[in-house]
């Protein structure tokens, strides 16, 4: 692990979507990645359990998406570390792999909402960060309180490449391609479609 480049892409996955492989494989093009890590949350403090499926079910549905991309990893670390905030879980990986460049990954929607996480400044000051864009949220995200607070911080993306080795605080923002996939859109056409099915079963009987 020493000396390795290591992207963090913590979140739920419920289900895992093709926008976390299209910003996982950009993460390792654009900053010279060595790996991506899909960190499977067991439950987001900010999301309610409802509609949540079981870790075991999140946990296939990322590996079967990550399939053929041998640069990117599953893990549940956070359920072995027993962690429930990201400033903690962060902590913990550099303890335990003190030699290893990790940088946070996220969507523009979360450098809008960072500021609503546990101990949020201690994200920056611990990692890097990489931001990609993601459809509607440029403008909030770009204005946002994070945004604002460390601002000075901000690497232009044309020097994305070594913003994993630098000493945080240090963020990048990607205006790349969007890509359209979310869980919410894909569990409410997975809703929708399942309630079709029902209706077109008792139709039958």
């Amino acid at each position: 692990m020493a000396g390795l480049k290591i992207g963090v892409l913590g979140g739920s996955f419920n289900p895992a979507h093709a926008g976390h492989l299209h910003i996982s494989k950009l993460a390792l093009k654009r900053l010279g990645l060595d790996q991506v890590w899909w960190m499977v949350s067991p439950q987001n403090p900010l999301k309610s359990s409802n509609g949540m499926a079981p870790l075991a079910k999140r946990m296939a549905s990322a590996e079967a998406l990550a399939a053929g991309n041998p640069r990117i990893a599953v893990t549940d670390i956070e359920s072995r570390l027993n962690t429930r905030y990201t400033t903690d879980t962060l902590r913990a990986l550099l303890a335990r792999f003190p030699r290893t460049h990790f940088i946070w990954l996220m969507g523009a929607d979360n450098l809008e909402q960072i500021p609503r996480w546990e101990n949020w400044t201690s994200i920056f000051e611990m990692v890097p960060i990489a931001v990609f864009d993601r459809a509607t949220y440029s403008y909030r995200a770009l204005a946002s309180k994070a945004a604002h607070r460390f601002r000075c911080c901000r690497v232009a993306d044309r020097g994305a490449a070594g913003t994993v080795t630098r000493q945080p605080p240090a963020w990048v923002y990607f205006h790349t391609p969007l890509h359209p996939a979310s869980s919410t859109e894909l569990r409410a056409e997975t809703k929708a479609a399942n309630e079709t099915r029902r209706r077109q079963h008792r139709a039958e009987e």
